[in-house]
């Protein structure tokens, strides 16, 4: 039961996340003073709209994310657009710097969004213990039934545990163990000559949680949290682009939808904060990956303008559409690609 909650939770998340992003692209329209004829919920064919003002405000067949539909936005091959509107309201009509910022606007939503959220889990706090990322083969953690993964819920720091365990050499003591949403108490005994080059038990560790933070102190470390956050998904973005031409493995370590439902799964059993900092994670992903200046993603529109600004003229509208149309040809292999990998995991 709780795992088809976290399903459900994760998808209506990634859905919000799209909706916010659109909801950006759909707020710098208005005060550019622009046509928005349409803003759906979910994905046609329509269910139901209602127009209020000059907008349709849709919801549609498919529940996942959203669309904003302006007016110019993508004008046929002829350049004809509908008529009895205004066209300098028209998308098309507008500046460059206009328009790039319309464009932009979405990713600015995510990544403020990003930084709400992480400025929620500071507020919040989440309980803070020493986390085991691995366990050695034939140790005395590995004997005794610690697992990775495992939470030592009565130590806040490395230190700390490291200190409790000289201190029990030879001794046998009792560990509250935490494993997703069981506790365990489980006996081991440290040893009391420890060979050079190893750990006592045999456990790899690190700290986990966070202290809870006031109302301003949180908004700075989530603004500073999110710009490391950035700047760690652009690295693994480039390992990925360079990996694609060199070495193929490196979409290992990448995940897709499935990978991520299943990632959801295990996090929201950690509690409502752990849900909320991966929400985080994922809009800050969403920012980073539409400013990849490929067709079909908000960075190849920048690059589109940036090409016009170059040449004095825009692009053919038949070799944006071409372009347009291998760039999301190439993004569904990319998904496609690392679905599989994340399906042939969890097999």
């Amino acid at each position: 039961m709780l795992e088809i909650l976290s399903v459900i939770l994760i998808f209506f998340g990634l859905s919000a996340l799209i909706i916010i992003h659109e909801a950006g692209h759909f707020f710098a329209a208005k005060w550019g003073g622009l046509l928005v004829e349409e803003f759906g919920f979910g994905l046609p064919p329509r269910i139901f709209g209602k127009k209020i003002g000059e907008t349709l405000y849709s919801i549609n067949w498919l529940p996942f994310g959203g669309f904003v539909k302006i007016y110019g936005e993508r004008p046929p091959a002829g350049g004809d657009e509908s008529a009895g509107v205004d066209s300098s309201r028209s998308f098309s009509h507008q500046g460059i710097l206009k328009r790039a910022v319309i464009i932009a606007a979405g990713v600015l939503m995510n990544f403020a969004l990003g930084w709400l959220l992480i400025s929620a889990v500071f507020m919040i706090g989440i309980p803070q213990s020493v986390l085991i990322t691995a366990v050695a083969e034939d140790s005395i953690a590995e004997s005794a039934g610690i697992q990775s993964g495992d939470q030592l819920v009565d130590f806040q720091t490395v230190p700390a545990l490291l200190e409790f365990v000289d201190a029990n050499k030879g001794n046998e003591v009792m560990l509250n163990v935490r494993r997703e949403t069981e506790d365990l108490k489980i006996t081991v005994t440290p040893r009391v000559d420890v060979p050079e080059g190893e750990g006592n038990l045999g456990i790899f560790i690190v700290e986990s949680g966070l202290p809870k933070l006031g109302l301003l102190e949180s908004i700075w470390q989530g603004f500073l949290t999110s710009v490391r956050m950035l700047g760690l998904i652009f690295a693994g973005l480039a390992d990925l682009v360079i990996g694609l031409f060199t070495d193929f493995s490196v979409l290992e370590r990448f995940v897709g939808p499935v990978g991520i439902v299943n990632v959801a799964v295990q996090t929201t059993k950690l509690g409502v904060a752990h849900f909320i900092q991966l929400l985080a994670i994922i809009s800050l992903n969403l920012a980073v990956f539409n400013v990849i200046p490929i067709p079909a993603l908000d960075g190849g529109r920048l690059l589109f303008l940036l090409i016009e600004k170059v040449k004095g003229r825009p692009l053919d509208v038949r070799t944006e559409m071409v372009a347009n149309g291998l760039g999301f040809a190439f993004l569904l292999l990319l998904i496609l690609a690392i679905t599989v990998k994340d399906i042939l995991t969890l097999l």
